[in-house]
């Protein structure tokens, strides 16, 4: 249930890594006094918006890489001695005191945390125990909302009924399983190391243990995959009996083991046609079972099941994002952390929050995004806020078929999510 940046669809990982824009404007709208880490040259934090506020936790753990992987994660091996998740926890803590005091120290006071979500990496790596202390960690800094959505991902093969029922009593009220596929040859050539069948019953335990919420992720257009392997995997996602799936494409990112073996000539390159007939399989498939679109590549059995973290972003919202290499963002300035662990704990240790870098978001920025992301989703593009030259180029989207007027919106049609980039292109010129 990660947003990124493409129809896989525009998948943008929680805490935003890969929708920070490249340019630094150097404007903020509101802008009050408090440094954002310990180095003069950082900017100050504008004041929170009227929005939901939410938390990223970044657990940058897992058991093996998988060869199409690349978020910031590493195994015990590639850390050696240099970071465990014990000395990950404790930077934790220290960086959630420290944006804590900052905040505090803003003009308008700190939101109650709408949505927590903490994501990887492996975040059931550690344990029960582990995600009740990191949500522990949380909540002696911020104020939850009596209504608080409470996210983990996890790996099914590091799940089991009774860590299912411990986060569920810890306070969790989400649960994100990465599926992928149900074809055995497919998670081999993606490096996943679970069975094929362990994902759904993973599902049935977090049902079974409270959890009102699951979400199954599938990524499709894997080279070896056929209509029947992603038939069969929709089956089983279907007789899951969750509320809620995600469906990504393929993406060969560069510098990942996949994108090695494609250049090599081992696995052919994703083809763009089967991508887009296999994401209409998928939409008639969710549609005909009850369940709608509300982004792209995200489907919710119901209002109530659609993951209200994941809206936070595509909303413009203000996070924190905790934890190495997560990204913020509060009142137009964004930061992200330094990426390795053990670089993170040094620098919290130093004072301050730990970032690597930042940007103050400009009008142009702003806009960019408010386009890029609002385009995505169901409810659409507010039509006023399109400047003069995406107004003309929202009529001639309509006039291609690609979107529709609903209202005062502009909402992309069922052809127009297949060339969603396209359409965002269009509209800013």
């Amino acid at each position: 249930m990660r947003p990124r940046d493409r129809t896989r669809g525009d998948r943008l990982p929680p805490g935003d890594e890969h929708r920070r824009t490249a340019v630094h404007t150097g404007r903020v709208s509101s802008v009050a006094a408090v440094p954002l880490g310990a180095d003069a040259s950082a900017p100050t934090l504008g004041d929170f918006g009227n929005g939901p506020f939410g938390i990223y936790v970044h657990v940058p753990f897992c058991a093996t890489r998988c060869g199409y992987c690349d978020f910031n994660t590493y195994t015990a091996g590639e850390l050696g001695t240099s970071a465990s998740p014990q000395s990950w926890l404790e930077a934790l803590r220290g960086e959630l005191a420290t944006a804590a005091r900052q905040f505090a120290a803003l003009p308008t006071a700190t939101p109650e945390v709408a949505t927590i979500f903490v994501g990887g990496g492996t975040p059931s790596l550690l344990g029960g125990a582990g995600l009740a202390a990191v949500l522990d960690a949380v909540r002696g800094e911020f104020t939850l909302a009596a209504d608080a959505e409470v996210t983990t991902e996890s790996n099914p093969e590091s799940t089991s009924p009774e860590f299912f029922e411990r986060i569920r009593q810890a306070g969790f009220t989400r649960v994100s399983l990465g599926m992928q596929s149900a074809a055995a040859h497919v998670l081999k050539v993606l490096d996943r190391t679970h069975t094929p069948g362990r994902a759904v019953g993973a599902a049935r335990e977090a049902r079974a243990a409270g959890f009102a919420h699951v979400n199954l992720d599938l990524i499709y257009g894997t080279p070896g995959e056929t209509d029947a392997d992603l038939d069969a995997s929709l089956d089983a996602v279907l007789g899951a009996g969750v509320d809620h799936v995600s469906a990504y494409s393929l993406i060969v990112e560069d510098g990942t083991a996949l994108a090695r073996r494609v250049r090599r000539g081992e696995l052919p390159a994703p083809d763009d046609d089967v991508l887009a007939a296999r994401y209409e399989r998928i939409d008639a498939r969710l549609g005909a079972a009850g369940f709608g679109w509300y982004e792209v590549s995200n489907w919710a059995a119901g209002d109530d099941s659609v993951c209200r973290h994941n809206l936070g972003y595509w909303d413009g919202g203000d996070w924190l994002g905790a934890g190495p290499g997560a990204h913020s963002h509060v009142g137009g300035v964004r930061w992200w952390n330094v990426k390795h662990p053990a670089r993170y704990a040094d620098r919290v240790a130093q004072g301050g929050l730990p970032a690597a870098g930042w940007e103050a978001l400009g009008d142009d920025e702003r806009y960019l995004e408010r386009v890029m992301l609002a385009v995505r989703l169901r409810t659409g593009l507010p039509l006023a806020d399109l400047d003069a030259s995406g107004t003309a180029a929202a009529e001639r989207v309509v006039a291609d078929g690609l979107a529709h007027r609903s209202g005062d919106r502009l909402v992309l049609t069922d052809r127009g999510r297949l060339l969603a980039d396209g359409v965002v292109r269009d509209l800013l010129g």
